[in-house]
């Protein structure tokens, strides 16, 4: 992949280590250590549940009443012959997870490229990130049976290894697509197992059972103690059906034809795919969960560079 590509959507059925790898370069244009003010605007007024360990040196400012004399910026202020203020953030010794979703609905995309490859790219973006960031960087990939856990290193071979789980289970579309209905539910259970209080989380996945009782209540648990940042994944074609038509459709078992001239159908399955993205989106905001929406149209970087851009670039 070239750099000059990052500002199209990602392409193909299947994700490409190579490509994965090449998204180091780009990455480095992004942030992950501070919420932006966008992130918090979606997380709702909720106070984050991490706590740092110390100050770093952020920027310089004009100094304004009530500030600490004793960061005034000295050389700055003679400088510029006007009083200026050095600022400080936290700085931040956590691990970071990323929870990368390859189950079976996410093989689906009407343009471009499958959600799952979507999902691959933006994980891949968010772990070189943390990496570059200083961070432990580790994951979980799943699908509809099972599980690979990657435990979070400061380490380059560890993001590797990552990026491989992800390619793996890509290619490894289970035999059995009908899935398991409690696959979300059980993944997030043993995301609570592994991640420890204050880790940062990024979810990554299309969130089908989410609105489910024991997703809900997992879900509920991880947010208490940890940082976590909710990025669904979705294609145009789930939000409104195909023109008039007849369309011939399999699961991967069966064969059958949707007629999608009906209007009642239209309406009946667009209310609910608004319902559903709503019941998401209020669960999160109550949680204090920021949640992105991604879409196989639209370029990964373009996406979390809206959110995490570095702005000493």
């Amino acid at each position: 992949m070239q750099l000059t590509d990052v500002n199209t959507p990602a392409r193909g059925a299947y994700a490409n280590l190579n490509e994965l790898i090449a998204l180091r370069f780009p990455a480095k244009q992004l942030q992950l250590g501070r919420r932006t003010r966008a992130l918090s605007t979606l997380a709702g007024p909720n106070k984050s549940n991490f706590r740092g360990r110390g100050i770093d040196f952020e920027e310089v400012r004009s100094y304004q009443p009530g500030d600490d004399i004793r960061t005034i910026d000295w050389r700055v202020t003679a400088r510029t012959g006007s009083a200026h203020t050095k600022l400080f953030r936290e700085e931040r010794e956590r691990p970071v997870m990323v929870i990368v979703d390859q189950r079976s609905s996410m093989f689906f995309g009407s343009s471009h490229c499958f959600k799952s490859v979507l999902a691959a790219q933006l994980a891949s973006l968010f772990a070189w990130s943390a990496l570059n960031g200083g961070d432990r960087v580790g994951g979980l990939v799943f699908n509809d049976h099972e599980h690979q856990e990657i435990r979070p290193r400061r380490s380059r071979k560890t993001v590797l290894a990552l990026l491989s789980q992800i390619t793996h289970y890509n290619s490894s579309l289970p035999a059995n697509t009908a899935g398991d209905q409690d696959s979300f539910a059980n993944t997030l259970s043993n995301l609570r197992r592994i991640a420890r209080p204050g880790s940062s989380l990024f979810l990554v996945s299309d969130f089908r059972g989410a609105s489910q009782g024991r997703a809900r209540e997992h879900l509920f648990e991880l947010a208490k103690h940890t940082e976590m940042t909710a990025v669904s994944c979705a294609d145009p074609m789930e939000f409104e059906l195909p023109r008039a038509g007849t369309y011939a459709v399999t699961n991967g078992h069966e064969r059958s034809e949707l007629h999608t001239g009906d209007r009642d159908l239209r309406e009946r399955y667009q209310q609910r795919l608004e319902q559903q993205h709503a019941l998401l989106s209020n669960d999160l905001l109550r949680l204090g969960v920021p949640l992105l929406t991604a879409s196989t149209d639209h370029a990964p970087f373009t996406l979390l560079q809206n959110y995490y851009r570095d702005k000493r670039r």
